[in-house]
């Protein structure tokens, strides 16, 4: 056993150190999140530096007391940086190596772990994953403590997990999840964007991004796949493409919140694509984990490269360094005809980093943030506004533009920018849910299921990569032509995952599947396990973009247009009914991509190891999880749901959903005198 992995054993079962820790200083070498804005009055403040303490014996008080002030009036947060370990390489260890006597609780130590890695976390040292604000803990005492208890965790006891911070272990039975997250979960009236940064400022909440504060990130690749799939599917609907994007150009922004998914989604799908970043460290990193294929070395030289490109039909990420308003504006200038144009930065999280003003650099709009927040605010409203209309100006001239539910349409609204429908109802352009995911994948069952190999080892997840391909393959043979397509997609995804070289981190994987597929190729999995194919456990998730985990009226749920879009039943339910089906962990959160107060999430991770339990619980918990979204989608009227659901009935007499009677149009007109806005 390495010197590292000993290391790592010893100071985990350490928890927080009686003795203060020395001070590991900023690390320089890894990307910071910017300071966050002061919105604390005094008293407040008083009460952040309490709240602080109580993890520490009061000895250490006085001096802790001052350092923690400091990082408050820094930072505008109390990372805990002292308590950041440095004695240990964080990152995901095999199952085997983690001190516990739970392998339950030593796969959640593994996830947390992943989430950390500097390779695969945006922001490592302030515990941020992804989305400029999508937090594992609010600090790193939390951390240690976190993993103490999961080292001491056993099959009868859960962990309770309040944003962040860790309740304590609880006795439950060898059936229950074995850790319990919730994160944001605040009273409705108090959900807005201000109450959020004043309760993670004063230490009491904090945004968990589902995949990040639910301890199931699995680096870019998930973004990557979704990103794939709807490239390819908005250049079938709109530029007559089939199954590659040859010739096609695809702009886009957003390096660092998103991970360079659009980049390396891009070349994957064959078009020659733009990713704006305006902060050059995040644009430098994706390049040199090969994500972009190149730097360009001014506006115009990314606009020549893209065009050039094109004209030669090559597959290829042009990464542009500066503000993505500029690069528009300056398309809208030369005239240049773009066939596909998104926008991934994280505008959920608008006045803390997420997005920045075209007036300044990154350096002085990083400054303004945290001297001036609403001037700010200000120029980010400018911004939008700008970027909306150059958006406009590309689609005059034949671009198609959809939102990938980041929240950018509904910023831009909120700034007084061009993007609402000439109706008066909605937007103008659609999201991507909307458009195309929706319709053609979620209400159909299909989401993006994902797997981790615990042992560590790349050789299992070359195995799984290749079970999971000949149980869709065989479906595919039998599938009915309402998803052949979505089946063919996610053959060929998985046939190619290991030569496009996505894993950053943990060994991954992910591809979208319904609940038949994702049930049997789990079932496989742990067939697998269970004959020594594969040498260790595996450890089972999803995504929050998916069928039936989240309520998010501007993404998930977008294509739900009974009237019911801003409810959030269908999230609590499948975190509810996870927990009793199986689940090893399950997480609820207020928020997610598109911001706080905006969605609401349920997830869950799963460890199988090969035993018939595992089986049992795999294909309970598997089918819920699906089946509860197309259950809510059929209801809201979807005809893709309602197909999907009643063949799930179908194929399972002991599923019963009740179906929708759909109202004959002519007779709602003849009541109301004139047609209602219904999609059925």
């Amino acid at each position: 056993m390495s010197d590292n992995i000993l290391r790592m054993q010893k100071f985990i079962a350490e928890g927080i150190p009686e003795e203060l820790p020395p001070h590991p200083g900023i690390d320089n070498n890894v990307d910071h999140a910017p300071n966050r804005r002061q919105v604390l009055s005094k008293e407040e403040k008083k009460l952040a530096l309490k709240n602080a303490l109580r993890y520490f014996d009061e000895r250490h008080h006085k001096e802790l007391a001052l350092e923690f002030a400091n990082e408050l009036e820094t930072y505008g947060r109390i990372w805990m940086m002292r308590y950041r370990p440095t004695e240990y390489e964080m990152k995901a260890y095999p199952i085997d190596a983690y001190p516990t006597k739970s392998k339950q609780a030593a796969a959640i130590m593994l996830m947390i772990q992943n989430n950390l890695d500097k390779e695969v976390a945006q922001f490592p040292h302030e515990l941020i994953t992804y989305g400029g604000n999508g937090s594992v803990f609010q600090n790193w005492a939390q951390y240690r403590l976190v993993m103490k208890y999961l080292s001491e965790m056993e099959d009868d006891q859960t962990l309770v997990m309040y944003s962040g911070h860790p309740m304590g272990l609880f006795p439950s039975s060898v059936d229950a999840p074995r850790v319990v997250v919730t994160n944001g979960m605040v009273i409705p009236n108090y959900s807005k964007q201000e109450d959020y940064e004043k309760m993670n400022a004063i230490g009491v909440s904090q945004y968990g991004q589902m995949t990040a504060g639910s301890y199931m990130y699995i680096g870019p690749q998930g973004i990557v796949h979704g990103t794939t799939i709807t490239v390819l599917n908005a250049a079938r609907m709109h530029c007559g493409a089939t199954d590659s994007l040859e010739g096609i150009t695809f702009v886009t922004s957003g390096l660092g919140g998103m991970s360079g998914a659009q980049a390396k989604a891009g070349v994957i799908a064959g078009a020659a694509c733009i990713v704006s970043e305006i902060n050059p460290h995040a644009a430098h990193k994706r390049h040199e984990q090969g994500w972009l294929s190149v730097i360009a070395s001014s506006t115009d030289d990314a606009i020549d490269k893209m065009l050039e490109a094109q004209e030669n039909k090559e597959a290829i990420s042009i990464g542009h360094i500066g503000n993505v308003v500029e690069l528009l504006e300056r398309m809208v200038e030369r005239n240049v005809k773009i066939d596909l144009l998104s926008d991934q930065t994280s505008l959920h999280n608008p006045w803390q980093g997420g997005y920045y003003p075209v007036t300044m650099s990154f350096d002085e709009g990083k400054a303004m943030l945290a001297n001036d927040p609403k001037q700010f605010k200000v120029e980010v409203q400018n911004t939008l506004r700008r970027h909306a209309a150059a958006v406009n100006s590309l689609v005059a001239n034949g671009t198609y533009f959809w939102d990938y539910g980041n929240a950018f349409l509904l910023e831009s609204s909120r700034a007084g920018a061009d993007v609402m429908h000439t109706s008066g109802n909605g937007f103008k352009y659609p999201s991507y849910v909307e458009d195309i995911m929706g319709p053609m994948c979620f209400d159909y069952g299909f989401g993006p299921f994902r797997w981790v190999c615990a042992s560590g080892k790349s050789e299992d997840l070359a195995i799984t990569d290749e079970i999971a391909a000949n149980v869709l393959k065989e479906m595919a043979n039998n599938s009915p032509p309402e998803i052949k397509q979505q089946m063919l997609d996610n053959i060929r995804w998985i046939e190619q995952a290991g030569m496009n070289k996505m894993v950053v981190g943990s060994k991954a994987r992910i591809l979208y599947a319904d609940a038949d597929g994702r049930k049997s190729i789990a079932k496989a999995f742990n067939d697998a396990i269970s004959n020594g194919e594969l040498s260790g456990p595996v450890i089972l998730g999803r995504d929050h973009h998916d069928v039936a985990g989240t309520d998010s009226p501007y993404r998930e749920t977008s294509n739900i247009r009974d009237g019911s879009m801003f409810t959030a039943d269908m999230a609590v339910q499948n975190f509810v009914g996870d927990s009793f089906r199986g689940a090893t962990w399950v997480s609820l959160h207020n928020g997610g991509g598109v911001g706080w107060g905006e969605v609401v999430n349920g997830g869950f991770g799963m460890l199988i190891d090969g035993t018939k339990e595992s089986e049992e619980k795999l294909l309970s918990m598997l089918d819920w999880d699906v089946n509860n979204g197309i259950s809510r989608r059929a209801w809201a009227r979807n005809d893709g749901a309602i197909y999907a659901i009643k063949r799930a009935m179908e194929n399972n007499p002991r599923l019963r959903v009740t179906l929708p009677n759909t109202a004959d149009d002519e007779l709602i007109d003849s009541i109301y005198g004139g047609p209602i806005n219904d999609h059925n």
